[in-house]
């Protein structure tokens, strides 16, 4: 299982050079969301850049008709600069709902993202639509269901058009992880990690059991990347390497 680092969850924590020399020491291939100024630096270490972030911003998203023209605009800009660092995956936000009914906010999405799958197909690069919750962390954001974004990939039928499932917000929200991978796996381009509650280690302190949620990813067939997006209280370095052990499928 190819492991990535979220950037942000460390930014303060870990010095840029030690993160970059310790992720690789433990066997970490990557990070996501890392400031533009340092992508340099990461790819010359060595390390994949694997996700960044498509169009700005969380809250005012694809469900909105008014912010059309910018997201196409943004987004075609990222996907030039994902071509050239060779970043696969950008990440796009449904936005608030702010009243919206799920069919207007289906709708809307399907629309914005049709805009600007062509020009992804072109490049190679997917866009991944990501769920989070609306209950602790991103209040009134409107993908926060599977079955939502689902019906959004389904409509807009592109290869390069697909779901981000962060464990960590879909437990809150739904719970039932496995078995949502199992049914809707081929509509998921990536993973993101996290212990719930709180999104600290993943540790035996919280409800997420990973490595058999590893394990049924792994089932599915999938070969991209599992990135950890958790916030560490303690040694980070040492969350980061129990971490990778943990999101090791083991089989047979």
């Amino acid at each position: 299982m190819r492991q990535d680092i979220c950037w942000w969850c460390f930014h303060g924590r870990v010095e840029p050079k030690r993160l970059i020399a310790e992720a690789k020491r433990i066997g970490y291939e990557g990070f996501e969301l890392v400031p533009e100024p340092l992508w340099d630096m990461v790819k010359e270490a060595g390390m994949h850049i694997v996700t960044h972030g498509g169009h700005g911003t969380i809250e005012n998203g694809m469900n909105d008709p008014r912010n059309h023209s910018r997201i196409e605009d943004e987004l075609k800009a990222t996907i030039d600069k994902a071509v050239k660092y060779e970043i696969p995956i950008l990440i796009c936000f449904s936005g608030n709902r702010r009243g919206r009914p799920d069919e207007e906010g289906i709708e809307n999405t399907v629309a914005c993202l049709k805009r600007v799958a062509p020009y992804a197909e072109q490049k190679g690069i997917t866009l991944a639509l990501e769920i989070l919750n609306s209950k602790v962390d991103h209040r009134d954001y409107q993908f926060d269901r599977m079955q939502w974004g689902v019906r959004v990939v389904e409509q807009v039928n592109s290869p390069r058009v697909k779901i981000l499932y962060d464990i960590y917000h879909a437990q809150i929200m739904e719970g039932d992880i496995i078995r949502t991978i199992r049914a809707h796996h081929d509509k998921i381009a990536h993973y993101h990690t996290a212990g719930n509650p709180g999104r600290n280690e993943i540790d035996d302190t919280q409800e997420l059991y990973y490595p058999a949620i590893m394990r049924a990813i792994k089932e599915t067939g999938y070969t991209g990347w599992i990135g950890q997006e958790f916030v560490p209280k303690g040694d980070p370095i040492a969350a980061l390497r129990d971490a990778f052990e943990r999101c090791q499928p083991r089989t047979g």
